[in-house]
C-alpha cells in the first residue's frame, strides 16, 4: 500500500528535495506540499496524508503552531520534524517532540555529524515508512504477556549492577514518560542509547535532568558510572562502559557505526554484558530497525535480563518488536508501567541477594 505524504516547507528547493527523495521510492507518494503552515492545514484536511513532514522554522505561522494545529485536527496525524543541524533547530526539535510530533530529520548539512545529500535520502525514506499506521514489523502477538503483571515471579534473582537501554523513534518522550518516575536513590546507574546526532543529546541531557530526580547527563569520556544517574550517549560517539577494579568506567568512540548507527545500541549491550555478566538489566524502548537485537541475545546468553516496552505505547515497534518476538523478554510493559516494573525487579532482585549472603 503507498504511503501518501504531504511536504511543509517554506522553502521551494527544499520542497522539491523531499519531494524527489521520496517520490524515488515506488511505496511512497507525494500528494501535495505547502509553503507554510496555514495551507497545510488545509491541505492535510483535504488530501488526509498518511504523514506529514513539517519544518521546524517558518515564518509567520512557526512550525510548533502548525504541529498543535494539525494535531488539534486529528489526534492521529504522523508528522515528522524536518530540522536545520542547529542549536536553535535542535532546541525547537525537542520542543515539537514533547508536543506530539513523532519524529524528526535534520536536513543535509556540511557540518561535522550532519548528514550528506544520500545519507538525508535513505534515512527520510526510512523514518517514514515507519511511521505509516499499522505497518508495524508484524502483527503477530508476541508470546509472553504484554502486561508485566505476573512475569516478575518466574525471573531468577541476582543482584543488578547496571541498568541499559536501547530506544529510538520517539525517544525522547518515552524517556521523559519513564526517566522522571525513578526515584533519585535508583539503585544502579543507567547508560542510555538514543538514536540522535550531536547537540540534540546534550540538550535532551539538559532537559531531562530539570524533569528527574536522577541526575541526567550527556556521557564523557572516561566517567565513573554512578548509582542515581543516568548517561545519555553523545550524538556521533558509540558508548562503552569498562569495569576497572569492580568500578564502571565509560569510553566513548568513533568506531565505524554498527546498524547504520553511532551511537549503536549493540555496541553498549555487547561492554554491558562483559562488563557485569548476568547482573545486567538491558530494556529496549519505541524506535525503528533492529540494533540493539544481537546485543540483547548476547545479554541473554550471558544470564542478564531483557525488558521491552509493549507494541501499544511504542511510536514504532521495531526495536522491541524484534527483540519481543527473538523470545528474549522477559516482561513486556506499556510505557506507563515500565518504570515501575523495573523499579520492582531490582529492589527484588538485590533485596534477595543480600539475603542470601
Amino acid at each position: 500500500m503507498t504511503i501518501r505524504v504531504l511536504v511543509v516547507d517554506d522553502s521551494a528547493i527544499v520542497r522539491k528535495m523531499i519531494s524527489n527523495a521520496l517520490e524515488s521510492d515506488s511505496n511512497l507518494e507525494v500528494v501535495c506540499t505547502a509553503p507554510n503552515g496555514e495551507v497545510a492545514i488545509q491541505k492535510a484536511r483535504n488530501f488526509k496524508p498518511d504523514v506529514i513532514t513539517l519544518d521546524v522554522e517558518m515564518p509567520g505561522m512557526s512550525g510548533l503552531d502548525t504541529l498543535q494545529e494539525l494535531i488539534k485536527e486529528n489526534q492521529s496525524n504522523k508528522i515528522m520534524m524536518v530540522s536545520a543541524f542547529t542549536e536553535v533547530g535542535a532546541k525547537v526539535t525537542l520542543d515539537a517532540l514533547a508536543l506530539g510530533a513523532s519524529d524528526y530529520i535534520t536536513k543535509p548539512s556540511t557540518s561535522s555529524g550532519g548528514l550528506s545529500n544520500s545519507e538525508f535520502s535513505k534515512l527520510l525514506i526510512d523514518k517514514v515508512k515507519s511511521l505509516k499506521p499499522n505497518q508495524n514489523i508484524s502483527s503477530e502477538v508476541p508470546t509472553l504477556n504484554p502486561k508485566a503483571e505476573n512475569k516478575q515471579k518466574n525471573l531468577s534473582k541476582r543482584t543488578v549492577l547496571l541498568t541499559v537501554i536501547g530506544i529510538s523513534t520517539g525517544g525522547p518522550k518515552a524517556l521523559a514518560s519513564f526517566l522522571p518516575q525513578l526515584e533519585s536513590n535508583f539503585p544502579t546507574p543507567i547508560l542510555i542509547v538514543q538514536h540522535m546526532p550531536p547537540m540534540f543529546t546534550k540538550l535532551l541531557a539538559e532537559r531531562l535532568n530539570e524533569q528527574c530526580k536522577i541526575k541526567v547527563l550527556e556521557a564523557e569520556d572516561g566517567m565513573f558510572a554512578l548509582p542515581g544517574v543516568a548517561y545519555i550517549a553523545p550524538g556521533g560517539y558509540h558508548m562503552e562502559v569498562h569495569n576497572d577494579n569492580s568500578k564502571l568506567i565509560l569510553k566513548l568512540n568513533q568506531n565505524e557505526p554498527e546498524n547504520s548507527c553511532r551511537p549503536a545500541v549493540d555496541v553498549l549491550f555487547r561492554s554491558a554484558s562483559t562488563a557485569v555478566g548476568d547482573q545486567l538489566l538491558g530494556i529496549i524502548m519505541t524506535g525503528m530497525g533492529q540494533d540493539g537485537l544481537r546485543g540483547s541475545k548476547l545479554i541473554k546468553e550471558k544470564g542478564g535480563t531483557i525488558f521491552c516496552q509493549d507494541q501499544e505505547s511504542s511510536v514504532v515497534w521495531g526495536m522491541p518488536g524484534y527483540v519481543a518476538q527473538a523470545g528474549l523478554a522477559s516482561v513486556i510493559a506499556p510505557l506507563s508501567e515500565l518504570s515501575k516494573e523495573v523499579t520492582l525487579f531490582i529492589n527484588n532482585c538485590n533485596k534477595d541477594a543480600k539475603q542470601r549472603f
